[in-house]
């Protein structure tokens, strides 16, 4: 199977690590970063790929870009792994469509796209007989989307929950065992490398917001978008607040729920028992999907890591090899 992979972050690189290190059957025929662009039909070296991005900065010829990949590589698959616009999708929601309109599949990490046309790209994707797929959008390392549409077809599912932000839930974490400030715990996960040099997104509960709108849409066909939640974040929460809940017996974690019945999509701080199955340590995401017939399922694991999120990638392209002739 033929891919085109357009981002050289930690995702992509990782994503390249695993494809050069497993007989997976992954032929990369073409890639660009930021600032060049490499193809060849035949198939491009990995290593020197890797090596040169290493040394250079660069992965290949200056004067190609993204889009000469996206619109003339020979590829079955556009793995689209650059970084986030949770604003307008852009640049990456053109490279996805227009890889949509030329009848090629497509595996996505990038939670903009998804977040902001996901019906629009659904129905590029039906009318021209290919997939569109994004597991790595929410939850890294868990298969939820799997989960949904594979594992429980055929049950209603009636809400969902989950702990969607390993930062914010790394903060709240080391707030709970040490006592630390807000300030100490945010100080600490930037040191750690978990939180970026501008953390807005995580501690504000809008990148937890994010993926509940890609949940939602994608288990319920809505058409939300992240206007739509109410979000409140970890920014304001205090050390003695985790200190009244652990007198209960209890703990905060920042919380993303939608039940489309109540009306209900909102991210925020929660209460929970400190045996609740959403309360998980460290950087780890959990999600509880509520059906008629399974009941409630949790999955916990890692939701974030440039080979935990290749995982999700290489599970959609094995998907797509799997279901579609001609992929092979």
């Amino acid at each position: 199977m033929k891919i085109a992979i357009l981002g050289m972050g930690a995702v992509g690189r990782g994503l390249l690590e695993m494809a050069d290190q497993k007989d997976l059957g992954l032929v990369v025929t073409g890639i660009a970063d930021s600032k060049s662009a490499l193809m060849d039909k035949d198939g491009i070296h990995i290593d020197e790929v890797l090596e040169a991005k290493r040394v250079h900065g660069f992965c290949g010829d200056k004067s190609l870009s993204a889009v000469d990949i996206v619109n003339h590589a020979d590829y079955d698959v556009l793995v689209e792994v650059t970084p986030t616009n949770a604003t307008t999708g852009e640049p990456a929601l053109t490279f996805i469509r227009s890889a949509l309109e030329r009848g090629k599949h497509v595996v996505t990490s990038n939670k903009g796209p998804i977040a902001r046309k996901y019906s629009l790209l659904q129905s590029l994707a039906e009318k021209h007989g290919v997939s569109i797929r994004f597991e790595a959008t929410v939850c890294g390392a868990i298969p939820v989307m799997h989960t949904l549409t594979q594992g429980l077809a055929g049950n209603r599912v009636l809400a969902v929950f989950g702990v969607l932000n390993g930062t914010s839930n790394y903060i709240l974490t080391r707030m709970e065992a040490e006592g630390l400030t807000y300030e100490q715990a945010l100080l600490e996960a930037r040191e750690m490398g978990y939180a970026e040099a501008d953390p807005t997104y995580d501690v504000k509960g809008i990148d937890a917001a994010i993926k509940l709108v890609i949940l939602s849409n994608t288990i319920w066909g809505l058409d939300t978008v992240l206007e739509d939640v109410e979000i409140t974040g970890i920014d304001c929460l205090t050390t003695d607040a985790l200190r009244l809940a652990d007198d209960q017996n209890c703990t905060i974690r920042l919380i993303a729920q939608s039940i489309p019945s109540r009306g209900v999509l909102r991210v925020s701080p929660r209460i929970l028992p400190k045996a609740h199955p959403l309360v998980v340590e460290g950087t780890l995401n959990a999600v509880t999907i509520e059906t008629d017939m399974a009941g409630e399922i949790t999955m916990i694991g890692k939701g974030a890591g440039s080979v935990e999120t290749a995982s999700a990638i290489i599970g959609d392209l094995m998907f797509i090899r799997d279901h579609y002739a001609g992929c092979h």
